[in-house]
């Protein structure tokens, strides 16, 4: 994980953090620039979008637009949601092909449902682990952001996020409120024995779950560390219940009203003779 010394989101909120002086050194610093096109080509690699054919894309805490310009290479359409003006301004005056949008994650994505063909975000995602105000809650504010990116995206696509996670708690935390908004997939890590090159995607797909995509360094790392957490692939807790259906029993019931509740249906309160088998009539 990442060291917890001199981490950003500790420093100040990132609208506070992202100043001008901040936000030039995305136009300046050649180092900066460089990095930050490896992670946005390595997240859109993992998008899987079709080839050949323009997407309509959606670029988390955009910035500067440094990613977006990496869309714009690849032949597609984006739009950039950032809470920093001072960054959206850098991305102006670079004159990005983009739409730019002033927005805070932890409030939801004011998008229309199934409007993008996919999402990336690069080094944005773990600032939502942290509490700026009394009023911030990080799990509800995850789960908001997720709930809306879902309701965003287009059934089949994907959103894949590179973070920079502080420990396993916050990975835990981040992954839990994704799997709670609808998302199936899990973590991607490249070059896991690598200090230095390891890098952390989570790649999350949108109503339909594919295989997880193999993280990059894994010829040297298979025997070792996996570089890949599957949050997803089946239903864990339904391991052990021998002869019954996953459908009929009581943890299957009790999540289907609770995505209900969600949805804004009336659903009956739980009691202790929710789920429970009825002897048959005679």
């Amino acid at each position: 994980m990442t060291s917890n010394c001199r981490r950003p989101e500790h420093t100040a909120p990132p609208d506070l953090f992202y100043n001008e002086v901040e936000a030039r050194k995305y136009s300046q610093n050649s180092r900066m620039i460089e990095i930050q096109t490896q992670m946005s080509e390595r997240a859109v690699e993992l998008l899987n979008l079709p080839e050949g054919q323009p997407c309509f894309l959606l670029d988390v805490g955009c910035g500067s637009g440094l990613s977006g310009d990496f869309l714009s290479e690849e032949g597609h359409y984006w739009v950039g949601v950032d809470i920093s003006t001072a960054m959206l301004d850098v991305a102006l005056d670079r004159e990005v092909e983009g739409d730019l949008l002033v927005g805070d994650m932890g409030h939801g994505m004011p998008f229309r449902p199934g409007t993008f063909d996919g999402c990336i975000s690069i080094s944005a995602l773990q600032w939502l682990c942290n509490a700026d105000k009394r009023s911030h809650s990080p799990p509800k504010r995850l789960y908001t952001f997720f709930s809306t990116l879902y309701s965003s995206l287009s059934r089949g696509s994907r959103a894949i996020f590179q973070l920079y996670p502080e420990n396993s708690e916050q990975l835990e935390l981040i992954t839990t409120q994704a799997m709670r908004a609808g998302f199936g997939g899990g973590m991607v890590v490249d070059y896991p024995n690598s200090s230095k090159a390891k890098k952390f995607f989570l790649c999350l797909f949108a109503g339909v779950t594919g295989s997880l995509p193999k993280g990059l360094g894994t010829e040297t790392s298979d025997r070792a560390v996996s570089n890949q957490v599957q949050y997803s692939g089946q239903r864990c807790r339904f391991k052990g219940m021998k002869g019954k259906s996953a459908k009929k029993g009581r943890d299957w019931i009790l999540e289907k009203k609770e995505r209900r509740r969600r949805q804004g249906r009336e659903v009956r309160a739980d009691t202790k003779y929710t789920a429970r088998q009825r002897k048959p009539n005679f």
